[in-house]
C-alpha cells in the first residue's frame, strides 16, 4: 500500500466520540467518501488502525485520504439522513451511488387550473403532484388507460384560467368533437366536476379503489332512479372496468394495510434487492435492482440506506418495514420486523424469492454474453430464469386437448429440443378411458400414458412439461405425474390463454411474464404448436368419422367394412369412381356387386 502523507494520528485527536457524519477528502480537495456512525472516533479510527485487515479497496481509499470533515447530530437516525443528502450532492466515487429518481418514469397532476395527467422523468414537486416511479412502464401505461377510460382529462397545453374562460377566448377542439374530453376551455364542464374526477385518479395511484368505485356505485343508482338508464349503464361500465383493473392486481391480504417490503441478498462484488409497496392489501409497486459494492460494505448498512431512498422516492407513509435482515438503525415512528409466520411472512418469501431470481437471472445473463450470443440459447436461459428451473430446458413438452362438444376428442403433445420443433417426437392420443367434454380427466390419461411409455422404455424425460389451461388442466397433469412417481422430478406449468398466466404447481398466485419477452414468446409458440397440431388431428379424425357414418347408409355396409374401403381408397371420391372389381378386392365379389349397384345411383357430390 502506498505511504499516505497524512497525519491521521492528529486528525483523530480532534474527533468526538458522538454520532456523526465524516468526510474524507483527496489531495485535490475533493470529496472520496462520505460515512455515518454512532460513534465518530472509533468507526474513522477503524480505517487507520490495523490497516493491514482491509480489502483492496478500503486500502486504496485510505492512501488517497488528506484531510478529514466530521459533521455531529444527535442520533444515529439525523446521520442516516445527512449522509443520504452528502451522498447525492457530492457522490463521491468511494460510496455506493444510489440510482436518481429520473432513472424511472413518474405519473404528475399538474398544479394549474383544470390539472393535467402527464408523465416525466423529472421530478420538480413545485410543478405538480407526482406519483411514482415506475419501474414497470406497462403497469404505468394501463393505469393511464383505464383513466383515458373512465374520465375525460384534457391532453392541451391551453391557460384555463377563469377570466380566459369566461371571455371566450379558446375553442373545443377535435378532442372534445371525438368524446375525449368535456370541453372546460369553453365553459362547458364545471371545475367542481373535473377537480372530483381528479381526486379519484389521485386515490387511484395511491392504491385507494375504494373511493372512486362508491362514487361510480352512487353516481349509477342517482342516475337509474331519474330512470336516465343510458347514463347508469356508463357508470356500472366504468364501475366494471376498475373492479377489472383491481381483480388483476395481486391481492396479498385485505387485513394487512400499508406495508413496505425489502429483501437482499449480495456477494463479495454487487448486492441484489428487492422492493414491495403495499397499499390496503394489495401490491401496488415492485422494483428489484443491483449496486456495485464500492467498499466491504455490510449488507445491513446497505439495505437501511437504500430503505430510506425508496421510502423517500415513492412516498411511503406505511408504519411497518419488513425484510430479510436487520436494519442498522432504526427509523423513527416505523416498526423493522422480520416475520416468521403468516401472510407477512408469505410476502418477504416473496420478495426474496424474486431478488434470487434477479441474482440467477443476471448470471445466466452473463453466461449467455460470454457464450458467443446464441440466440437459441439466450431464449432457453431467460426461460430457465422466468421460470426458476434447476436446469436449462433444452427439452420441452407441450400438451393440449381438442374436442367440439364432447365429439372426436384428441389430444397432442408437441416436442422442441433446444428452442425448435422435434417433429418426429410429436405424439396424437385418442383418449380411451375418457367418456365426453372432460378436459382435466383427458389430461390425466394422457400425461400417464406418456411418461409411463418413457419410463417403460428408459428414453429420456423432457426437461419441462408445458399443459395448455389454467389451474384445473395443471393440477389433474400434477395427480397423474404422482401416480407415476415422477411429480417434483420434471418440471411443471400451466399457461391459461385470457391473460397468459403462468401457473405453477400448488401456488395459487400465476406469473406474469412481460409480454415482450423471449421466453414467454417461446412458451406461446408451443402452446400455439400443440393446439395446431391437436386441431389438424381432430378435423382429420371428425371427417374420417363422418364419411365412415355415411358409408354406413348404405345397406350391407357396417362400420367394418366402411373403415376398410376409406383405408383402401383413401376418399370418399375415390370409393365412388371405383369399378366393381377394384371394390372385389376389398370386399369380395358379391358383397361388391351389391355395393356397387347402390353406389351407381348417388351423385358422389
Amino acid at each position: 500500500m502506498e505511504k499516505t502523507t497524512f497525519d491521521y494520528k492528529t486528525a483523530l485527536a480532534k474527533i468526538p466520540e458522538e454520532p456523526g457524519v465524516y468526510r474524507y477528502f483527496d489531495e485535490e480537495d475533493t470529496i472520496i467518501y462520505v460515512g455515518k456512525a454512532k460513534n465518530l472516533k472509533n468507526r474513522v479510527s477503524s480505517y487507520f488502525v490495523k490497516s493491514n485487515q482491509h480489502d483492496k479497496k478500503t486500502k486504496r481509499l485510505v492512501s488517497q485520504i488528506r484531510r478529514i470533515e466530521f459533521t455531529i447530530v444527535h442520533t444515529e437516525f439525523d446521520a442516516l439522513l445527512l449522509e443520504n443528502t452528502l451522498i447525492k450532492k457530492h457522490q463521491p466515487k468511494f460510496n455506493i451511488l444510489l440510482r436518481d429518481d429520473k432513472m424511472y418514469p413518474f405519473i404528475c397532476i399538474t398544479n394549474e387550473a383544470f390539472p393535467k395527467v402527464v408523465t416525466t422523468r423529472k421530478v420538480n414537486r413545485s410543478q405538480g403532484t407526482f406519483f411514482g416511479p415506475f419501474a414497470n412502464q406497462k403497469a404505468m401505461y394501463a393505469i393511464l388507460e383505464m383513466f383515458n377510460q373512465l374520465y375525460k382529462f384534457r391532453t392541451c397545453n391551453l391557460q384555463l384560467s377563469e377570466s380566459n374562460i369566461q371571455s371566450k377566448k379558446f375553442k373545443v377542439c377535435l378532442e372534445y368533437h371525438i368524446g375525449n374530453c368535456k370541453g372546460p376551455c369553453e365553459g362547458l364542464q364545471p371545475s367542481k366536476d373535473y377537480e372530483e374526477e381528479i381526486e379519484q385518479a389521485k386515490y387511484i395511484l395511491k392504491g385507494n379503489l375504494s373511493i372512486p368505485k362508491q362514487y361510480f356505485e352512487e353516481q349509477m343508482l342517482k342516475a337509474a332512479s331519474k330512470l336516465a338508464f343510458e347514463e347508469a349503464q356508463e357508470f356500472k361500465e366504468k364501475l366494471q372496468l376498475l373492479s377489472n383493473f383491481q381483480s388483476k392486481s395481486t391481492v396479498v391480504n385485505p387485513n394487512i394495510k400499508d406495508l413496505d417490503v425489502f429483501a437482499i441478498v449480495s456477494d463479495e462484488q454487487t448486492a441484489f434487492l428487492s422492493f414491495m409497496k403495499i397499499i390496503n392489501g394489495f401490491i401496488t409497486q415492485t422494483q428489484t435492482w443491483d449496486i456495485k459494492k464500492k467498499l466491504n460494505e455490510s449488507d445491513d448498512d446497505i439495505l437501511t440506506m437504500l430503505v430510506w431512498e425508496m421510502r423517500e422516492q415513492y412516498e411511503s407513509q406505511a408504519k411497518e418495514i419488513l425484510t430479510n435482515i436487520p436494519l442498522s438503525i432504526a427509523f423513527k415512528g416505523i416498526d423493522n420486523t422480520i416475520p416468521q409466520i403468516g401472510d407477512k411472512k408469505k410476502l418477504l418469501d416473496m420478495a426474496l424469492k424474486n431478488v434470487l431470481y434477479f441474482r440467477k437471472e443476471k448470471a445466466d445473463r452473463q453466461a449467455a454474453e460470454e457464450s458467443g450470443g446464441d440466440k437459441k440459447m439466450r431464449i432457453l436461459l431467460k426461460l430457465k430464469n422466468d421460470l426458476q428451473l434447476k436446469t436449462i430446458p433444452r427439452h420441452i413438452e407441450c400438451f393440449d386437448n381438442s374436442n367440439i362438444q364432447g365429439t372426436n376428442p384428441v389430444s397432442a403433445m408437441v416436442c422442441f429440443k433446444d428452442g425448435l420443433p422435434s417433429k418426429k417426437d410429436y405424439r396424437h392420443y385418442t383418449p380411451k378411458t375418457v367418456e365426453g367434454p372432460n378436459d382435466f380427466a383427458t389430461m390425466y390419461e394422457v400425461i400417464t400414458r406418456r411418461y409411463s411409455r418413457l419410463l417403460e422404455e428408459e428414453q429420456a424425460l423432457p426437461d419441462l412439461i408445458i399443459v395448455d389451461g389454467g389451474k384445473g388442466q395443471l393440477s389433474s397433469a400434477c395427480d397423474a405425474l404422482k401416480k407415476i412417481d415422477l411429480y417434483g422430478k420434471v418440471p411443471i406449468i400451466g399457461i391459461a390463454k385470457r391473460l397468459e398466466e403462468i401457473y405453477f404447481p400448488e401456488d395459487t398466485i400465476p406469473l406474469y411474464i412481460d409480454k415482450k419477452s423471449e421466453s414467454l414468446k417461446l412458451i406461446q409458440r408451443l402452446r400455439d404448436e400443440a393446439h395446431r397440431f391437436g386441431i389438424t388431428k381432430h378435423r382429420d379424425k371428425r371427417s374420417k368419422n363422418f364419411i365412415i357414418s355415411q358409408l354406413e347408409n348404405l345397406e350391407g355396409v357396417g362400420k367394418i367394412t366402411a373403415t376398410k374401403l376409406l383405408k383402401h381408397f383413401g376418399t370418399v371420391r375415390k370409393i365412388y369412381e371405383a369399378s366393381e372389381a377394384e371394390l372385389a378386392q376389398v370386399l369380395g365379389t358379391s358383397k361388391a356387386a351389391t355395393i356397387k349397384a347402390q353406389l351407381s345411383i348417388i351423385n358422389p357430390s
